[in-house]
């Protein structure tokens, strides 16, 4: 009998950790100054399109900036599907500066190809 009790308890375990680690990994935007909204425009670098949000890495100003976008539902939902996020093409990015991290910024709007898609 307490083999079946730790092998439940461990089961829950895992469960639960499971569940608990994509929202630990997720951090809040507390970290970026909403009051200094700035812009970036240059070539996208890379790209992701995932969970908990998607990124793009922009040449901007000597620097390599990390743009963190909208959850993929929301940027599909919004018109701007993954393809649009392709290596090479320009994009203007209006958002916030993080206040921890150097060229790292937070994005409320992406402009590729003449189409602007609000993030938030």
């Amino acid at each position: 009998m307490p083999q079946v009790i730790a092998r439940r308890d461990v089961i829950a375990g895992l469960a639960v950790s499971s569940v608990a680690t994509p929202a630990a990994a997720h951090h809040g935007w507390g970290s970026y100054d909403a009051n200094a909204v700035f812009t970036i425009e240059g070539p996208i670098l890379a790209a992701t399109y995932e969970n908990p949000h998607g990124e793009v890495e922009i040449a901007h100003g000597g620097k390599r900036w990390t743009c963190t976008l909208a959850p993929p539902f929301r940027m599909q939902n919004r018109g701007l599907p993954p393809d649009m996020l392709k290596i090479g093409a320009s994009a203007k990015i209006v958002g916030y500066p993080s206040r921890v991290k150097d060229a790292e910024m937070r994005a409320e709007r992406i402009t590729i190809a003449d189409k602007t898609i609000e993030l938030r």
